[in-house]
């Protein structure tokens, strides 16, 4: 294997060995604590213009199949592991995640101390970086100003990057039928709801409310995505005036973050995000606790939900940060997490069927 290594933008370099894609991937720096499913994270859009890191340490040993897809491609800029299984054994194993990393020409990492990085990440808080396979030394000094000059996340634009451009239908026969705005949806989104006997049309994220209400919807689906929900200046608009119509809307995970905005909330940077399977929220109601699968940098201000007319329905056990939002008079709710998993426990399925009940 080649040389490889991670150049953060403090000046940290820390070495390992290449695999995937030789290629060099730029972008925010993020630590994701799932023990499986890194097919569906690394083709999740919201990982758009970061640089993935799995904190458990053995990644790839069932390898790839051709179900896990959560979009046509892999999204994440580079892709960073303790150590990786070159020889997977699974019934559904097409190929190993190094063949599936060079298909897309993304660059991976192994053999460095994935430990260190999140420790770092943890005190000092998320920061851009570059991933380079191969390496050369001779490389470091324009590879650290290469690092110190990235974009930060914060005000960057990403949804643009993978919405749909066309309108895409997802047709089971029902009587019913969302609209779903794609701000980077997740394919598990669109299999819950036709799951659940829902029609489901995909339209561009720049999609006006005019265009919207000519596919008669009986509700609103606002999906995840990348970046900073702020961006998306002419989505909240749309939001704002989507509520105006009184149809049950539903945001998921950046959905959630933007129906808070069009309400009047205000939305910040966590300092390191929360990214795995394994978070535990707490409905604020009933005081039962749920799993959940989670990926986001950005969360609402607890305080702004009284003046934009919206409670507080979820809160995060670890940090006691915003996981779900109601309206108090319309019916529109929002969550910060990813009630279809993929990867993650299926304990969320019930917000679908509450999302349905809704519409009737």
């Amino acid at each position: 294997m080649a040389k490889a290594a991670v150049i953060l933008s403090d000046g940290t370099v820390v070495e390992g060995d290449g695999f995937g894609g030789e290629a060099t991937g730029e972008g925010e720096v993020v630590f994701n604590t799932s023990m499986t499913g890194y097919q569906e994270v690394l083709t999740d859009p919201s990982y758009t213009y970061q640089i993935l890191m799995m904190t458990y340490p053995l990644i790839g040993n069932y390898g790839i199949n051709d179900d896990d897809f959560e979009s046509d491609k892999i999204h994440a800029e580079g892709f960073v592991v303790r150590e990786t299984c070159l020889a997977p054994s699974h019934r559904k194993s097409v190929k190993t995640l190094d063949a599936f990393l060079k298909d897309y020409g993304v660059p991976g990492i192994s053999g460095l101390d994935t430990r260190f990085l999140t420790k770092k990440i943890r005190m000092h808080g998320v920061m851009n970086g570059i991933l380079a396979n191969p390496y050369e030394p001779k490389d470091l000094d324009e590879l650290k100003a290469r690092a110190i000059k990235l974009k930060s996340i914060s005000g960057l634009d990403l949804i643009g990057r993978v919405t749909t451009k066309k309108v895409k239908r997802y047709d089971i026969g029902s009587k019913k039928t969302v609209v779903m705005l794609d701000c980077g949806e997740k394919a598990s989104i669109i299999k819950s709801m036709n799951a659940r006997g829902v029609n489901v049309i995909k339209v561009p994220a720049d999609y006006s409310v005019e265009e919207i209400m000519e596919h008669s919807p009986f509700g609103i689906v606002i999906s995840n995505g990348p970046g900073d929900p702020h961006s998306a200046k002419g989505l909240i608009k749309t939001v704002s005036k989507l509520a105006d119509e009184s149809l049950p809307m539903f945001g998921i995970c950046m959905g959630h973050q933007i129906i808070s905005l069009a309400c009047g909330g205000e939305i910040y940077k966590l300092k390191f995000g929360h990214r795995g399977s394994n978070h535990p929220v707490q409905d604020t109601k009933t005081g039962k606790v749920y799993i959940t699968a989670q990926n986001h940098g950005f969360a609402m201000d607890a305080e702004s939900a009284k003046d934009a007319n919206l409670e507080v329905s979820h809160i995060n056990l670890n940090d006691k940060s915003v996981e779900g939002v109601r309206h108090k008079e319309l019916p529109i709710r929002g969550v910060q997490y990813h009630p279809e998993a993929n990867p993650g426990p299926w304990d969320n399925y019930y917000l679908f069927d509450e999302f349905i009940e809704m519409m009737k």
